[in-house]
């Protein structure tokens, strides 16, 4: 409905050039190598997550650590292990957030932990941890962007210098992090994740009757590896410059070629067992490759409709330079819930952000610091946004109920990254 009513007015009320603008969208979507590879990457997910269910590799996860070692041993380890690996994982934020959501739903329905609290823990480490540690495609967008304001003259210097200010300055999700940390830690549940569906406690099967660790980390292995691999290689050897799309399907399925061959080895799964298995996850994420879809038609919808641009040209003739930087995070945050996508908030938010801000003499590396915090926030938070619908998928969460259990906590995050922005952009300018 959103998008048929953005075709409407973008095709001046006239429903049968709506009707035909949609159709063209959604042709041109499936025309996107980029569309193609996501919606088939939501696909393959399922059934790596369903062979690893079915083969003992979840029991065996457990098994290890809560039996054999006694890691994890209540609400506040069921999540730990998934915030760790949200934290190393940065390459990509689509693995980090399926990464911790396969580490994490074990433990959390042996413990009684709800999947949107996991999903939360997956969404809030994910986004916020790519944009601190930008030694992957988030920061070889950004290098571009800034370099690009450093062709027109507006700046001087080095990218990689203004890239690391503005990370510093990145204060959202600092913030983020360390509220996720405090929600874990003191098993803080707020708002709606007081009331989140609670899956039923699982029951840790022997060792030795089903299941091995090894079944469950392979996989992990085999995905983290495989996506720096390719990385690399559709870079030409520059991590910076890699396709995450074309990385993460080509991984995907090269890994369930190994796992069907190492799940053969161990007569963990028949041959039959293991494409059975496989189909049944893929048909169980369709519903999420449709929503992934309908998010990117509603994404281009907005960008057609240049909601960014316009809501931009609100700032600048009535705000003091202290207040710039902090009126820069709330509109890139409202950008980026709008449109899903943290990426193009940054390609369209950094271009009118620096020249802004030279122009009030304002803190230019605070400013482009307060971008990165907007769109990371609205891409948080945003119901149509890829790694939200992902963070869900990968927790076994319904989406709807996972944007609305985690916003009460990023909108902690949010207001305190804002008075900072207040502070520092008084301080600096």
């Amino acid at each position: 409905m959103a998008v048929l009513v953005g075709e409407f007015i973008i095709a001046d009320f006239n429903p049968l050039s709506a009707l035909m603008l949609m159709v063209e969208r959604f042709g041109t979507l499936l025309n996107e190598g980029w569309v193609l590879k996501t919606l088939a990457f939501a696909i393959m997910v399922g059934s790596v997550m369903a062979l690893i269910e079915r083969s003992g590799g979840v029991d065996g996860l457990v098994h290890e650590l809560s039996v054999k070692r006694t890691w994890v041993k209540s609400k506040r380890g069921a999540l730990m292990p998934s915030f760790i690996a949200g934290i190393i994982v940065f390459i990509e934020s689509s693995i980090t957030s399926l990464v911790a959501g396969a580490i994490g739903r074990p433990f959390c329905d042996r413990y009684s932990v709800s999947r949107a609290k996991l999903a939360f823990v997956c969404d809030s480490t994910s986004a916020p941890v790519c944009s601190l540690i930008p030694l992957n495609g988030w920061g070889a967008l950004l290098l571009g962007l800034i370099g690009g304001q450093i062709t027109a003259g507006l700046i001087s210097g080095e990218s990689a210098t203004w890239l690391v200010q503005a990370v510093i300055f990145n204060f959202y999700a600092f913030i983020a992090l360390i509220v996720t940390f405090i929600a874990i830690w003191f098993e803080i549940d707020i708002g709606p994740m007081r009331h989140a569906t609670i899956e039923a406690a699982s029951t840790v099967k022997c060792e030795d009757e089903h299941g091995h660790i090894g079944l469950f980390l392979w996989p992990m292995v085999w995905m983290i590896g495989g996506v720096i691999s390719f990385m690399i290689t559709t870079g030409g050897g520059n991590i910076f410059k890699g396709s995450g799309s074309t990385s993460i399907f080509y991984t995907l399925i090269i890994t369930l070629i190994l796992m069907w061959g190492y799940y053969r080895f161990k007569n963990a799964l028949t041959s039959h067992d293991f494409f059975s298995s496989a189909y049944s996850g893929a048909k169980s994420m369709a519903p999420i490759a449709a929503i992934l879809l309908f998010a990117f038609a509603i994404g281009g919808v907005s960008s057609d409709m240049q909601v960014g641009k316009y809501l931009a040209s609100f700032i600048g003739d009535y705000l003091s330079p202290a207040y710039l930087a902090g009126a820069i995070f709330i509109l890139g945050a409202i950008i980026a819930f709008a449109t899903g996508t943290s990426w193009g908030t940054f390609s369209i938010m950094l271009p009118i952000a620096v020249p802004l801000a030279v122009g009030l003499d304002a803190p230019v590396a605070l400013c482009m610091g307060a971008v990165i915090s907007g769109g990371v926030f609205g891409d948080h938070c945003s119901p149509i946004s890829d790694t939200t619908i992902i963070s869900a998928m990968a927790s076994g969460c319904e989406v709807a109920e996972h944007v609305q259990t985690q916003l009460p906590y990023a909108l902690i995050s949010a207001a305190i990254a804002f008075i900072l922005f207040i502070i520092f952009g008084i301080t600096l300018t």
